[in-house]
């Protein structure tokens, strides 16, 4: 396979983990190309010319979301001594964050559900909705607490 074909088959994939990211997560397309890129690009740790030459991103857009990036952790900025030029690499730890996340946020639903079952009434079809939501709540965190992530 040649470089242009290995490099159009890398760019294709990057392109699936933004529809993924779209459509799964509601981020921008650019932040799933970033997140792509950074998950398959080799070296791991890229400038952030580089990023925006292989996506094709202006560096005004990339910068805002490599802003995003590194403050929710799952990119980071390093340096290398003797050189200007930051470079950012994928969390070693991004994925294990992303799901901790969701787990936290269907957990603090978990919370409203609670409080939904008690002013149901404790009867009847709204609270069989509300207690089925509650149920499955809490069978995905059983399993996340009797099932930790090991690295």
């Amino acid at each position: 396979m040649s470089t242009e074909d290995q490099r159009d088959r890398l760019l294709r994939w990057v392109e699936r983990v933004a529809a993924f990211c779209v459509e799964e997560w509601g981020l921008p397309p650019i932040t799933g190309r970033i997140l792509g890129w950074l998950m398959i690009c080799d070296p791991a740790e890229q400038s952030a010319g580089q990023i925006a030459d292989v996506i094709q991103a202006s560096r005004a857009s990339l910068t805002s979301n490599m802003r995003f990036l590194t403050t929710i952790g799952l990119v980071k900025k390093v340096r290398r001594p003797g050189d200007r030029t930051a470079y950012y690499r994928i969390e070693d730890d991004a994925w294990q964050k992303v799901i901790q996340r969701k787990l936290e946020s269907l957990s603090a639903f978990g919370e409203i559900a609670d409080e939904g079952l008690d002013l149901a009434g404790g009867e009847g079809r709204r609270t069989e909705r509300i207690k089925a939501a509650h149920d499955s709540l809490t069978w995905l965190q059983n399993l996340a607490a009797r099932h930790p992530l090991r690295r």
